[in-house]
């Protein structure tokens, strides 16, 4: 995979690009610190992949990404961001353009362990993207779209037989991962206000991108969307957010209500937030009461609690392999027979609301 780098600092630019060179079937092809530059070595070099800082003189990252957009032959983009609130909206609204996934720059001050931050998200977001270049048998991928066309039907798969819950849907849970803001963006705002029930979400992302996610899909929704906080009351009508860095579980209230809990236990799966977490305590705490959803995201986090749920009948949907970024998630869960329907992503939000309103008749599922 032949990668260019791109970022305004030489320092975090030899920094990275050793750290890529030490990554097997990687070869760092070029490096710029604009992007006007970038565009010059990206027609030159024709790179399959860029790393792609965002805050640049001259020409900044997302002025990059537009210029590529729709080009012939355009490389992938990875983006590189600062930790801060600024990043975070900037590095949204990258996605939203187009780019692959981020990673963000390292705030270690220990060098080595710095580097080994960079490592550790570079493998696992270049594997992904190298299993999605393989499936879609392209060696080069273009900056994606936001959503693929959805595919017409639902498919449903090979599934271990659990008795459906006759009792009253109470709440959505939903996990995702690479590619999720605009899966999010795509199915958040398709839900009715009047749901009725509240929609609990788990986007793998660092802390401050989810203040940022949850404020743009507020924004666009007709339900509330907020980042969740330790002590909030569970109510419908709202979706939460996972706050990024921080495991989020949902308890038992007094009278009967539901309270979100805000955790620093340990990462699962190395997720923190985790969808097994949120989807386990949701199965033990309120069984047989929850519709699960599993969006598209590198590796299986989500299968075990999905599992869980549907010991105790509840309903399970995976977003299909064509409108995916990352086929990862919903193919573990698939593959582990925990799943009851699996959709393209512009069907999802329409299913949900009819699995809601059918659970209100018990006698109709």
């Amino acid at each position: 995979m032949r990668v260019l780098v791109v970022d305004d600092s030489a320092l975090f630019r030899r920094v990275l690009g050793d750290v890529l060179s030490s990554i097997q079937g990687i070869e760092v092809v070029g490096w710029a610190q604009n992007g006007k530059i970038a565009l010059d070595k990206i027609r030159e070099l024709q790179p399959d992949l860029v790393t792609l800082d965002l805050e640049m003189p001259e020409m900044n990252g997302l002025a990059v990404i537009d210029a590529l957009a729709g080009t012939k032959n355009a490389p992938a983009v990875i983006v590189v961001s600062a930790m801060t609130k600024k990043g975070g909206h900037l590095t949204l609204e990258a996605l939203q353009k187009g780019a692959f996934d981020f990673i963000t720059k390292p705030e270690a001050t220990d060098p080595e362990k710095g580097r080994e931050q960079l490592r550790t998200e570079l493998v696992s977001r270049l594997r992904a993207f190298s299993a999605r270049s393989s499936l879609r048998g392209a060696g080069r991928q273009a900056v994606a779209k936001p959503e693929p066309p959805p595919s017409d039907g639902a498919k449903t798969p090979k599934s271990v037989v659990v008795a459906r819950a006759s009792s009253k849907l109470e709440m959505v849970l939903i996990g995702v991962s690479t590619g999720g803001p605009n899966a999010l963006g795509t199915l958040l705002p398709a839900l009715p206000k009047n749901l009725g029930v509240p929609v609990l979400v788990v986007q793998h992302m660092p802390p401050v991108f989810t203040q940022t996610l949850a404020e743009s899909l507020n924004a666009k929704c007709a339900l509330k969307v907020c980042e969740a906080a330790h002590g909030m009351m569970v109510e419908a009508g709202t979706i939460y957010i996972a706050p990024g860095g921080r495991q989020m579980r949902v308890v038992p209230g007094t009278g009967g209500s539901k309270v979100i809990q805000v955790t620093d236990d340990p990462p699962e799966n190395n997720c923190r937030p985790a969808v097994d977490y949120l989807f386990r305590s949701a199965a033990n705490n309120f069984p047989g009461k929850s519709l699960g959803v599993i969006l598209t995201g590198m590796g299986s986090d989500g299968t075990i609690g999905l599992r869980l749920l549907r010991r105790h009948g509840c309903f399970v949907i995976a977003q299909d392999e064509a409108s995916c970024v990352v086929y990862g998630m919903p193919r573990a869960a698939v593959e582990a027979g925990v799943v009851d329907v699996v959709l393209p992503l512009g069907a999802i939000a329409a299913k949900v609301v009819v699995e809601v309103r059918m659970s209100v008749k018990p006698s109709a599922i």
